[in-house]
Protein backbone atom coordinates (compact mmCIF):
# COMPACT_ATOMS: atom_id res chain seq x y z
CA UNK A 1 0.00 0.00 0.00
CA UNK A 2 1.34 3.14 -1.22
CA UNK A 3 1.77 6.14 1.55
CA UNK A 4 -0.62 8.92 0.09
CA UNK A 5 0.71 12.50 2.22
CA UNK A 6 -1.42 15.43 2.31
CA UNK A 7 1.30 18.04 1.74
CA UNK A 8 4.55 17.76 -0.19
CA UNK A 9 7.04 18.32 2.21
CA UNK A 10 9.24 15.94 4.52
CA UNK A 11 7.16 16.02 7.25
CA UNK A 12 5.85 12.63 8.60
CA UNK A 13 2.39 11.50 7.50
CA UNK A 14 1.56 11.64 10.76
CA UNK A 15 2.33 15.39 11.14
CA UNK A 16 0.88 16.48 7.86
CA UNK A 17 -2.57 14.67 8.84
CA UNK A 18 -2.38 16.64 11.63
CA UNK A 19 -1.29 20.11 10.47
CA UNK A 20 -4.34 19.23 7.83
CA UNK A 21 -7.00 18.78 10.42
CA UNK A 22 -6.28 21.80 12.39
CA UNK A 23 -5.64 23.79 9.20
CA UNK A 24 -9.48 22.51 7.78
CA UNK A 25 -11.56 22.63 11.68
CA UNK A 26 -12.87 25.41 11.43
CA UNK A 27 -14.64 24.74 8.39
CA UNK A 28 -15.00 21.14 8.51
CA UNK A 29 -17.98 20.21 9.37
CA UNK A 30 -19.97 22.67 6.35
CA UNK A 31 -17.55 21.60 3.93
CA UNK A 32 -18.33 18.01 4.86
CA UNK A 33 -22.21 18.51 4.95
CA UNK A 34 -21.79 20.19 1.08
CA UNK A 35 -19.72 17.97 -0.54
CA UNK A 36 -21.57 14.75 1.02
CA UNK A 37 -24.75 15.95 0.63
CA UNK A 38 -25.40 14.71 4.32
CA UNK A 39 -25.23 11.53 3.13
CA UNK A 40 -22.58 10.95 5.41
CA UNK A 41 -25.02 11.69 8.40
CA UNK A 42 -27.28 8.94 6.88
CA UNK A 43 -24.04 5.97 6.91
CA UNK A 44 -23.36 7.09 10.74
CA UNK A 45 -26.79 6.17 11.31
CA UNK A 46 -26.33 2.93 9.58
CA UNK A 47 -23.39 2.29 12.36
CA UNK A 48 -25.15 3.53 14.85
CA UNK A 49 -27.77 1.14 14.62
CA UNK A 50 -25.31 -1.83 13.98
CA UNK A 51 -23.40 -0.99 17.66
CA UNK A 52 -26.47 -0.28 19.92
CA UNK A 53 -27.20 -4.22 18.99
CA UNK A 54 -24.47 -5.47 20.55
CA UNK A 55 -25.48 -2.65 23.29
CA UNK A 56 -21.70 -1.68 25.03
CA UNK A 57 -21.45 0.38 27.85
CA UNK A 58 -17.63 1.76 26.93
CA UNK A 59 -16.67 3.11 23.66
CA UNK A 60 -14.10 4.81 22.13
CA UNK A 61 -14.40 6.52 19.33
CA UNK A 62 -10.76 7.14 17.00
CA UNK A 63 -10.56 9.74 14.95
CA UNK A 64 -13.43 11.52 16.60
CA UNK A 65 -12.23 14.73 14.54
CA UNK A 66 -15.52 17.05 15.62
CA UNK A 67 -17.20 14.46 17.02
CA UNK A 68 -20.17 13.39 15.51
CA UNK A 69 -20.26 10.07 16.03
CA UNK A 70 -19.20 10.62 19.50
CA UNK A 71 -21.88 13.03 19.83
CA UNK A 72 -24.39 10.28 18.00
CA UNK A 73 -23.54 7.46 19.99
CA UNK A 74 -23.37 9.90 23.80
CA UNK A 75 -27.59 10.71 23.26
CA UNK A 76 -27.54 6.95 24.75
CA UNK A 77 -27.13 7.75 28.42
CA UNK A 78 -26.45 4.49 28.86
CA UNK A 79 -22.75 4.70 27.27
CA UNK A 80 -20.22 6.03 28.17
CA UNK A 81 -17.85 7.59 25.19
CA UNK A 82 -14.70 8.55 24.82
CA UNK A 83 -13.38 10.53 21.90
CA UNK A 84 -10.23 10.26 20.40
CA UNK A 85 -8.14 12.50 17.88
CA UNK A 86 -4.41 13.40 16.88
CA UNK A 87 -5.75 17.10 15.91
CA UNK A 88 -6.10 19.83 18.66
CA UNK A 89 -8.14 21.81 16.89
CA UNK A 90 -10.83 19.36 15.86
CA UNK A 91 -11.45 18.13 19.34
CA UNK A 92 -11.85 21.96 20.48
CA UNK A 93 -15.03 22.02 17.83
CA UNK A 94 -15.94 18.50 19.34
CA UNK A 95 -15.67 19.87 22.47
CA UNK A 96 -17.93 23.09 22.04
CA UNK A 97 -20.85 21.02 20.05
CA UNK A 98 -20.38 18.83 23.18
CA UNK A 99 -20.64 21.76 25.75
CA UNK A 100 -23.93 22.70 23.34
CA UNK A 101 -25.48 19.57 23.97
CA UNK A 102 -24.75 19.11 27.69
CA UNK A 103 -23.35 15.51 26.99
CA UNK A 104 -22.37 14.52 30.66
CA UNK A 105 -21.30 10.95 29.32
CA UNK A 106 -18.71 12.13 26.73
CA UNK A 107 -14.87 13.13 26.84
CA UNK A 108 -12.39 13.91 24.45
CA UNK A 109 -8.70 13.24 24.28
CA UNK A 110 -5.94 14.16 22.43
CA UNK A 111 -3.08 11.88 20.82
CA UNK A 112 -2.14 9.42 18.18
CA UNK A 113 -3.86 7.00 17.67
CA UNK A 114 -0.85 4.00 17.07
CA UNK A 115 -0.08 4.40 20.72
CA UNK A 116 -3.14 5.39 23.05
CA UNK A 117 -2.64 5.64 26.84
CA UNK A 118 -5.49 3.24 27.40
CA UNK A 119 -5.17 0.12 29.45
CA UNK A 120 -5.25 -3.49 27.85
CA UNK A 121 -9.57 -4.27 27.72
CA UNK A 122 -10.61 -1.32 28.22
CA UNK A 123 -13.47 -0.92 25.93
CA UNK A 124 -16.93 -2.91 25.00
CA UNK A 125 -16.42 -1.54 21.31
CA UNK A 126 -14.52 1.51 19.31
CA UNK A 127 -15.62 3.09 16.17
CA UNK A 128 -13.94 5.04 13.41
CA UNK A 129 -15.43 6.86 11.07
CA UNK A 130 -13.57 8.01 8.31
CA UNK A 131 -10.49 8.24 9.99
CA UNK A 132 -8.81 5.26 9.58
CA UNK A 133 -7.26 5.76 6.10
CA UNK A 134 -5.19 8.44 7.76
CA UNK A 135 -3.61 6.35 9.74
CA UNK A 136 0.73 6.15 9.08
CA UNK A 137 0.71 2.61 10.10
CA UNK A 138 -2.41 1.26 9.68
CA UNK A 139 -1.31 -2.26 11.00
CA UNK A 140 0.13 -0.62 14.36
CA UNK A 141 -3.33 1.13 14.14
CA UNK A 142 -5.08 -1.78 14.21
CA UNK A 143 -3.19 -3.71 16.52
CA UNK A 144 -3.21 -0.75 19.43
CA UNK A 145 -7.32 -1.01 18.77
CA UNK A 146 -7.09 -4.35 19.65
CA UNK A 147 -5.21 -4.32 22.81
CA UNK A 148 -7.40 -1.55 24.37
CA UNK A 149 -10.94 -3.90 23.60
CA UNK A 150 -12.04 -6.59 25.49
CA UNK A 151 -12.40 -9.83 24.71
CA UNK A 152 -15.19 -10.22 22.53
CA UNK A 153 -15.32 -6.76 21.95
CA UNK A 154 -16.68 -5.25 19.00
CA UNK A 155 -14.70 -2.81 16.10
CA UNK A 156 -16.68 -0.73 13.81
CA UNK A 157 -15.04 1.22 11.17
CA UNK A 158 -16.58 3.82 8.46
CA UNK A 159 -14.39 4.20 5.67
CA UNK A 160 -15.11 5.18 2.14
CA UNK A 161 -14.78 2.52 -0.48
CA UNK A 162 -14.73 2.02 -4.26
CA UNK A 163 -17.97 2.12 -6.52
CA UNK A 164 -17.80 -1.38 -8.63
CA UNK A 165 -21.10 -0.89 -10.81
CA UNK A 166 -19.23 0.93 -14.00
CA UNK A 167 -21.37 3.28 -14.94
CA UNK A 168 -21.84 4.98 -11.54
CA UNK A 169 -18.11 4.44 -10.85
CA UNK A 170 -17.21 6.88 -13.85
CA UNK A 171 -19.92 9.46 -12.07
CA UNK A 172 -18.04 8.73 -8.92
CA UNK A 173 -14.73 8.96 -10.01
CA UNK A 174 -15.30 12.23 -11.69
CA UNK A 175 -17.09 14.30 -8.75
CA UNK A 176 -14.19 12.70 -6.26
CA UNK A 177 -10.95 14.02 -8.55
CA UNK A 178 -12.55 16.99 -10.26
CA UNK A 179 -15.68 18.31 -8.09
CA UNK A 180 -14.79 17.50 -4.70
CA UNK A 181 -11.00 18.87 -4.28
CA UNK A 182 -12.33 21.82 -6.57
CA UNK A 183 -15.04 22.87 -4.23
CA UNK A 184 -13.50 21.79 -0.89
CA UNK A 185 -9.99 23.75 -1.83
CA UNK A 186 -12.29 27.19 -2.27
CA UNK A 187 -14.85 26.76 0.96
CA UNK A 188 -11.68 25.24 3.46
CA UNK A 189 -8.54 27.30 1.75
CA UNK A 190 -6.73 24.29 1.98
CA UNK A 191 -6.70 22.78 -1.84
CA UNK A 192 -3.94 20.61 -0.90
CA UNK A 193 -5.81 18.66 2.16
CA UNK A 194 -8.88 18.19 -0.38
CA UNK A 195 -6.93 17.04 -2.93
CA UNK A 196 -5.56 14.47 -0.64
CA UNK A 197 -8.73 12.97 0.09
CA UNK A 198 -9.37 11.21 -3.02
CA UNK A 199 -5.88 9.91 -3.30
CA UNK A 200 -5.76 8.32 0.03
CA UNK A 201 -9.16 6.93 -0.90
CA UNK A 202 -7.84 5.48 -3.95
CA UNK A 203 -4.51 3.82 -2.32
CA UNK A 204 -6.56 1.93 0.85
CA UNK A 205 -7.67 -1.06 1.01
CA UNK A 206 -11.30 -1.91 0.73
CA UNK A 207 -13.86 -5.26 1.02
CA UNK A 208 -12.09 -7.95 1.31
CA UNK A 209 -8.71 -6.51 1.55
CA UNK A 210 -9.39 -4.44 4.38
CA UNK A 211 -11.74 -8.03 6.11
CA UNK A 212 -8.00 -9.51 4.78
CA UNK A 213 -6.03 -7.35 7.17
CA UNK A 214 -8.28 -7.44 9.81
CA UNK A 215 -7.95 -11.47 9.95
CA UNK A 216 -4.36 -10.87 9.50
CA UNK A 217 -4.13 -8.48 13.12
CA UNK A 218 -5.70 -11.03 15.06
CA UNK A 219 -9.86 -10.12 14.46
CA UNK A 220 -12.21 -12.70 14.21
CA UNK A 221 -16.15 -12.62 12.83
CA UNK A 222 -14.68 -9.90 10.27
CA UNK A 223 -17.71 -8.85 7.82
CA UNK A 224 -18.35 -5.98 5.56
CA UNK A 225 -21.53 -4.34 4.30
CA UNK A 226 -21.39 -1.72 1.45
CA UNK A 227 -23.40 1.84 1.56
CA UNK A 228 -24.52 3.81 -1.11
CA UNK A 229 -23.20 1.71 -4.38
CA UNK A 230 -19.73 0.97 -2.85
CA UNK A 231 -18.77 4.38 -1.78
CA UNK A 232 -18.53 3.38 1.63
CA UNK A 233 -18.31 0.22 3.60
CA UNK A 234 -18.81 -0.46 7.64
CA UNK A 235 -16.62 -3.51 8.87
CA UNK A 236 -17.13 -5.36 11.72
CA UNK A 237 -15.04 -7.33 14.03
CA UNK A 238 -14.93 -8.84 17.27
CA UNK A 239 -11.54 -9.20 19.44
Amino acid sequence: MQEIKPYQTNESKKKQVEEMFNNVASTYDKVNRVLSFYIDVYWRKVLLKMLNKQNPKSILDVATGTGDLALALAKNKNYQVTGYDLSEKMLEVAKLKASKNQSQNLSFIHGDAENMPFNDNQFDAITVSFGIRNFENLEKGLQEMFRVLKPNGELYILEFSQPTNSIFKAIYFFYFTKVLPFVGGVLSKDRQAYAYLPNSVYNFPFGKQMLSLLDKNQYKETQFKSLTFGVASIYTAKK
